[in-house]
């Protein structure tokens, strides 16, 4: 677990920086639709021909380079969080450092300094940033506090949680309200995973996950009960309770709905 999106707990989700040539390709499709659009822009404006004098000429000459190098990126990032035509195309996405979705702040500092690292040096200077960096970053994303990571394949189904036959009582009357949802969701992503793990970090990592857990949990599990064992029957358990609460909710919810529809003045109507 060496690469993720350290939570507001301090627990490290599964998160892969984009690769080199993930980048490559969404930047080459991104920079082909912006050639697209100027070229468009260009033979529109030479339509024109000889209507616009070269005062005029100029400041639209300014404002379609402000176009194409700022507002067109900051709108299309900020619209889909992160995500131009040609990142969508390659499987990543643009996230903050802490795995949030990007906003407009965020946007308009990736355009306003790639305009120099990528327009004036022909994106050298941002090739070298992101080939020292080991996320991937430009200086666009260093200075703005984002990166690019993979949203396509990253991602597998995790088979479902089953509660430990010898743990269901224990977990029927045990509080876990206090379990943080980011320590739950890297509990789940650990199971999910733990027989691809090395024996030895499998371990360890249940180890650690297992103390966190124990710390919002009580009574704690009988003793002796293996970390990986407890971890599901609080998962199973959590997930169990969660359904029954939205179950419950749902039920009053359209309980109410049927009262407020009745006349007069939300009375019931009285029973023949």
């Amino acid at each position: 677990m060496s690469e993720g999106i350290l939570t507001g707990e301090g627990v490290l989700l599964d998160a892969r920086p984009a690769s080199f040539a993930s980048r490559m390709l969404a930047a080459l499709l991104d920079l082909t639709v912006i050639v697209g659009i100027a070229i468009l822009i260009s033979i529109v404006l030479g339509g024109l021909g000889t209507q616009i004098s070269d005062s005029a000429g100029r400041a639209i000459g300014v404002l379609v380079i402000v176009t194409v190098m700022v507002l067109i990126p900051v709108t299309v990032e900020t619209l889909t969080r992160g995500r131009s035509l040609g990142k969508l195309a390659a499987g990543i996405r643009i996230v903050r450092d802490d795995g949030g979705p990007v906003r407009f702040r965020h946007a308009l500092i990736r355009a306003l300094t790639g305009t120099g690292e990528l327009w004036m040096t022909a994106g050298s200077v941002a090739l070298i940033t992101s080939l020292l960096n080991d996320k991937g970053k430009r200086v666009g994303d260093i200075v703005a506090g984002t990166y690019a990571v993979r949203v396509r394949g990253a991602q597998r189904t995790l088979p479902p949680v089953a509660m430990p036959y010898q743990l269901a009582g224990w977990a029927h009357s045990a509080d876990m309200r206090r379990l943080p949802d980011g320590l739950a969701l890297a509990a789940r992503q650990f199971l999910g995973r733990a027989n691809t793990l090395h024996p030895a970090s499998r371990e360890r990592l249940g180890r650690e996950l297992a103390s966190q857990a124990e710390l919002a949990v009580a009574p704690p599990p009988p003793p002796g009960t293996h970390p990986e064992m407890f971890l599901a029957a609080v998962l199973a358990e959590r997930r169990d309770r969660e359904f029954a609460a939205a179950h419950a909710a749902d039920r009053t919810a359209t309980a109410e709905a049927e009262l407020v529809r009745r006349l007069p003045h939300q009375i019931p109507d009285p029973v023949d």
